[in-house]
């Protein structure tokens, strides 16, 4: 799994994905609005035009990226109840890749950043994975929560 949400990231295309056993799209839907809601109210949260909710929780200094910069992070994603589905720290190794060619909270999030900083992403699942979900590891029209640390750009 450790490759697999990343690949799905940096790919932007994998199909699948289930609700688990018990779980409607209706209730999965409520459970994020509620979490977006949380999260854009949460001190210096700013929500955008796409609905993604960012709070900066360090201020960087250095470069800040455009849409089409590659970028180096080390970041954990998880599900609003703070289940972990990825992890670069887990695997000790941060990841680089071009901004514009992952999820569109990511593109829009972290080019609001500054290298060395960190900044929570909430994102609504239009710009997450969407209906689509991801390689059965991320269900569809799931919000997700990215802890995100800048640390390079080029």
């Amino acid at each position: 799994m450790k490759n697999s949400v990343l690949k799905a990231m940096l790919a932007g295309a994998i199909a699948g994905g289930f609700f688990s056993a018990g779980v409607t799209p209706v209730l999965a839907q409520a459970g994020a609005d509620k979490a977006l809601a949380a999260a854009a109210k949460e001190p210096g949260a700013k929500v955008t035009a796409s609905g993604l909710v960012i709070n900066m929780v360090k201020e960087g200094t250095g470069t800040q990226p455009t849409a089409t910069s590659t970028v180096k992070v080390h970041y954990r994603g998880m599900f609003p109840d703070g289940r972990e589905f990825d992890s670069s720290y887990k695997r000790n190794e941060p990841i680089e890749f071009p901004l514009n060619g992952v999820i569109k909270c990511w593109t829009e999030g972290v080019a609001m950043m500054k290298v060395g900083g960190a900044a929570r992403l909430t994102c609504p699942s239009s710009i997450a994975y969407g209906a689509r979900g991801a390689g059965g590891v991320i269900p569809p029209n799931a919000t997700l929560v990215f802890e995100v640390q800048l640390l390079g750009v080029r």
